[in-house]
């Protein structure tokens, strides 16, 4: 390229002759290229560049993690948080009525004595959860639920620690408690029958005299007063003294 622009220079000057030829070191400067290469080239600015939005609005705020945010911010609006020690913690009252303390015994222990364990009644017998309201059968079944739960947390405790005893007395206890939840359900799925049988005989058309109706009630009030006056009549008297 460099004898292509000393030709075109001798060109322009109209002769060929070897003393008007420049010195060797300044041929390079003679070229001059028509091709003009862009270089990329940006304003000059003092400002930041804007950053891209971060799409996580909780990021740099762990006190945990300490990932810290996606770009570097000049200033914080808000601190992060430090940990504190668990010495530092504020002791709050214990609430000795709290409704959690019925998942545990009586001494508020996680695992009770084989003696505490065993110190339980029978189950409720059918026929005498059919004679309980809907709010008493109710209350009963959440509280067969929570013994339940109870003795689930003082056998798994009993486990863990490899106490070696009460597994016996929990298993007795449990299935007495089953026994309780069956005969509810049992009751409950004998009214659900009533009732639906009563649904269809009334959708059918049928419908029971006055003379009927009363005798119903009257046969359900002496049935409520039987066992007040069977209980009256077994009454001790007040001197006597009561033998278990």
């Amino acid at each position: 390229m460099a004898s292509k622009s000393i030709l075109s220079f001798m060109y322009q000057q109209g002769g060929s002759s070897l003393v008007e030829l420049p010195p060797a070191f300044l041929a390079p400067a003679l070229y001059c290229p028509k091709i003009t290469f862009k270089s990329q080239r940006s304003h000059f600015s003092c400002s930041s560049t804007p950053c891209a939005r971060d799409r996580s609005r909780h990021r740099g705020v762990s006190a945990i993690h300490r990932t810290g945010p996606k770009q570097a911010l000049p200033v914080s609006k808000f601190d992060l948080p430090k940990p504190i020690p668990a010495t530092q913690h504020e002791k709050r009252p214990v609430n000795p009525e709290h409704g959690l303390w019925g998942f545990f015994g009586q001494d508020k222990q996680t695992i009770p004595t084989p003696e505490d364990e065993y110190a339980h009644g029978r189950a409720w017998t059918i026929q005498e959860l059919r004679q309980k309201s809907w709010d008493d059968l109710h209350c009963l079944w959440w509280v067969t639920v929570r013994e339940r739960n109870r003795i689930a947390t003082s056998s798994y405790e009993r486990k863990r620690l490899a106490a070696g005893y009460g597994d016996f007395e929990s298993e007795n206890r449990d299935k007495t408690v089953r026994t309780t939840q069956h005969a509810i359900k049992h009751v409950l799925r004998e009214r659900w029958y009533a009732w639906n049988e009563a649904r269809d005989l009334y959708n059918s058309g049928y419908r029971p005299s006055q003379e009927q109706v009363l005798e119903d009630a009257d046969g359900i009030a002496a049935e409520q007063e039987g066992p007040e006056e069977l209980g009256s009549a077994n009454k001790p008297e007040p001197g006597a003294s009561k033998i278990i």
